[in-house]
């Protein structure tokens, strides 16, 4: 006989269900609080009952809170008389769990929904791969911040673009993305001086102002501030009230985005020395393109690679899928990308193809093949096809726990 206990976790409560090996041999359904004194009492109630029946197979499953689920997960998974009976904690995806609980007439509770993760780990459902080492689950906190802090500083430097256009609506026109977003540029855009001050200033005085900014890096000044200045001249004027209040945005959304650079910064810091500890970063480092906080952001959503019986499964994972489309003779080469899998481990993976295929033939060659494929969205559909290609790369040096080699060099070794 078995065991399968179904916990269905909010902030405060841990609903429970004992389940057996049939699905009206229900031993217990009751609430515990989420805490460690609910948590023992839970362990406690599986000691007893296995004393009782000697139990083949005990699983305890939850589904993905994330915050809630954390504690009891890791408290079950490290508890030394659990792990005496063998007994498996897994955390199971709220999406699968939900389309297992559409097959069941019943109301959504927490009654409910307990008994339905028990049913759904006693027909074999369940996933059959380990828990993070608590180790990957540190690092996943630092990488998945700084992956929010990323999308932070995006949306703010969205922010600034529209408010700059306000008042200097030419100068995205003559200054690519880099010289916009750049330290003199901001400063210069958010300083005291009027758009008719920058426009009317002596080109010595400007291209000096611009090198005093620039912290001496600029080899020609003058040309930077004839570009400041050009723009200036074109652009509409605003008056007084709308000016006042554009520069103070841009004042605050500058700030803004200095506070959250500074901040990835010491997250990278954080990652590349908590990373660095890991036996499998130095398999992922040494793929060229592929520095410390990819490696970071890959490992932390994968655990250990053991969790996934192969590299299909991983792919999948990451939501890097396409649903196959057939019926009778016909099978459509248009199928849309699943995207269904963990974005952070996705994000990860297309930032890493993307930097490995500007350093890696192979991948190079690879790319340029898809791009030329199809007219549309040639660059994101053939960079989502050198990540999954990315992923066969990942499983193969993880797995077998070795350095990235090019492939000529690869076969020389054989």
């Amino acid at each position: 006989m078995n065991l399968f206990v179904g916990l269905d976790v909010s902030s405060e409560t841990l609903e429970a269900c004992f389940l057996g090996n049939q699905i009206d041999q229900v031993f217990l359904r009751t609430r515990f609080t989420n805490d460690t004194v609910g948590a023992s009492q839970i362990k406690n109630e599986i000691i007893k009952l296995n004393d009782e029946n000697h139990f083949k197979k005990i699983m305890i499953g939850m589904e993905s809170t994330s915050l809630y689920s954390f504690h009891p997960a890791i408290f079950f998974q490290n508890d030394q008389e659990l792990k005496a009976l063998n007994v498996k904690t897994v955390i199971e995806d709220p999406r699968r769990v939900r389309k297992y609980a559409e097959s069941y007439d019943t109301d959504k509770t927490d009654y409910n929904d307990a008994f339905i993760i028990a049913d759904y780990l006693r027909i074999g459902r369940g996933t059959t791969s380990p828990m993070r080492e608590e180790k990957f689950m540190a690092l996943q906190r630092l990488t998945r911040s700084r992956y929010q802090l990323i999308q932070q500083l995006t949306e703010t430097k969205q922010h600034f673009l529209e408010n700059l256009y306000y008042k200097v609506n030419t100068l995205s026109r003559e200054l690519d993305s880099v010289q916009v977003f750049s330290a003199t540029t901001i400063e210069l855009m958010t300083e005291e001086l009027s758009v008719d001050d920058l426009a009317n200033m002596p080109l010595e005085d400007l291209a000096e102002l611009v090198q005093k900014k620039g912290h001496g890096r600029f080899k020609d000044p003058e040309v930077f501030a004839k570009t400041i200045q050009k723009a200036c001249r074109n652009s509409y004027r605003l008056d007084k009230a709308m000016a006042d209040s554009i520069d103070t945005i841009l004042g605050i959304l500058a700030r803004e985005m200095r506070g959250l650079t500074k901040s990835i910064k010491d997250l990278n810091k954080a990652i590349e020395d908590l990373v660095s500890t890991t036996p499998e970063y130095k398999c992922l480092t040494s793929i060229p393109g592929v520095g410390p906080v990819y490696a970071a952001g890959i490992l932390a959503e994968i655990g250990q690679i053991e969790r996934f019986p192969d590299q299909a499964q991983l792919a999948k994972y990451a939501g890097l899928t396409w649903k196959r489309k057939q019926s009778g003779n016909f099978e459509s080469e248009n199928t849309k990308l699943s995207q269904t899998g963990n974005r952070y481990f996705r994000y990860y993976l297309v930032e890493a193809a993307n930097s490995v295929k500007n350093r890696v033939p192979e991948y190079k060659t690879f790319y340029q093949r898809k791009y030329a494929e199809t007219p549309k969205h040639k660059h994101k559909r053939a960079l989502v096809l050198t990540a999954r290609k990315f992923v066969r790369l990942v499983d193969t040096l993880l797995r077998n726990h070795q350095l990235y080699m090019p492939p000529k060099e690869a076969k020389e070794t054989e």
